[in-house]
């Protein structure tokens, strides 16, 4: 693919034929990463593919469908043989165990309900694998994420993707504006995945029918009890299940096992009125359950918050945005004030249940597609 007449420009944005561009495409080994990965080698690029060893391969290949397990990595290899680029294999483990892993088991056994996928884009892939990309004289690093990077009045912007059914928007709101500059989502454009794997087929990739990942890369069948167990041995400490009032209804093995907003399994069975998980109470190792009504939460406290959005975070008093508090909902209306740089409260318009602590805020644009940033919902939830 030669420059654009228009603007001078090649598809990804530098005034510089493909072939003399160095992308470094991050390649997990599904069909999403090798598509990007073939589609700019076949435009011309010099492209070199990079995957992560994350975690030990022996367990990884006893996991079927797992990102950067063994056999993903000889997926993507295999693809970089294929399209004729290079590829290299870097061991990450301990990063993404210090960076991602502890975290998680942390946070989780801390009562929270945490999203290791945006820590490992924001620890390890946005940050150390970035930095190689430009240790290796790229002008910028692909991923397979299904979002959009587009060039506003100020600058690069983050915009959900097309297909809102595939959008990870909510995966990647800190993403911070001097990253952006060097990423580029070739993926986040098609209107569905099945243009994705049709693209596969064309180039004759051997991943063009591989399933999706659904679960947590080191999380297998998405029992995170098991892992943190693994983890932290004895962390499974025995308690009451109480009402609200502190009324005990019953016991359970240990507060990992439990989420706020569930209802099915808590072993309570027999009462008048179906109860959910309303709080869990670490310290005195309680699962605290009452009524649906008491899920519903207006005033959500957020922190660590990466502002996208165009001026200073603290520059109004409160903006009126639209709010994702957990990756599965669709945005809804919100005001949020800032408390600092980094802090604010956020108050929905409209109340949402499961609201829980250790999920990610995301905030976009009311009626766009732009994402203005996000932070992390804490212990005040």
């Amino acid at each position: 693919m030669a420059l654009d007449h228009t603007t001078g420009l090649n598809s990804l944005g530098f005034a510089k034929p493909p072939a003399e561009t160095r992308v470094v495409v991050a390649m997990s080994g599904g069909v999403d990463s090798s598509v990007v990965a073939a589609k700019l080698a076949e435009e011309g690029y010099d492209v070199v593919g990079v995957t992560l060893q994350l975690y030990d391969h022996g367990a990884a290949l006893a996991k079927k469908g797992a990102c950067c397990a063994g056999i993903d990595i000889h997926d993507a290899r295999r693809v970089a043989e294929e399209m004729g680029f290079p590829h290299y294999v870097l061991d990450y483990e301990n990063i993404f165990k210090d960076a991602v892993i502890d975290e998680f088991a942390d946070s989780y056994l801390a009562g929270a309900t945490p999203v290791p996928c945006i820590r490992c884009n924001e620890r390890v892939k946005f940050k150390d694998l970035l930095e190689t990309a430009r240790d290796l004289d790229a002008d910028c690093m692909a991923t397979g994420h299904y979002i959009q990077r587009k060039l506003g009045t100020h600058g690069p912007e983050l915009h959900s993707a097309a297909d809102t059914n595939r959008d990870q928007s909510y995966f990647l709101f800190s993403t911070t504006p001097e990253q952006l500059d060097f990423l580029r989502f070739p993926l986040g454009h098609l209107p569905s995945k099945d243009e994705t794997r049709k693209l596969a087929a064309r180039y004759g990739l051997p991943v063009a029918d591989k399933p999706d990942s659904q679960d947590i890369c080191f999380v297998p069948n998405g029992n995170y009890a098991s892992v943190i167990e693994k983890l932290r041995p004895g962390a499974a400490e025995a308690g009451n299940i109480v009402d609200v009032d502190g009324n005990v209804l019953g016991t359970h093995d240990g507060v990992i096992h439990y989420t706020i907003g569930q209802r099915r399994g808590l072993g309570i069975g027999g009462l008048a009125d179906p109860l959910y998980v309303v709080k869990l109470d670490v310290d005195n190792r309680q699962v605290i359950v009452g009524p649906k009504e008491l899920l519903a939460t207006r005033q959500v406290p957020v922190r660590e918050i990466n502002w996208l959005g165009d001026g200073a975070f603290t520059d109004e008093a409160e903006r009126h945005v639209s709010v994702k508090v957990r990756s599965t909902r669709p945005p809804r209306e919100a005001i949020i004030r800032p408390i600092s740089a980094t802090e604010a409260t956020v108050e929905l318009l409209t109340p949402e249940e499961g609201v829980s602590p250790g999920q990610a805020c995301v905030f976009y644009e009311t009626g766009g597609s732009r994402i203005l940033g996000g932070g992390w919902i804490w212990k005040g939830a």
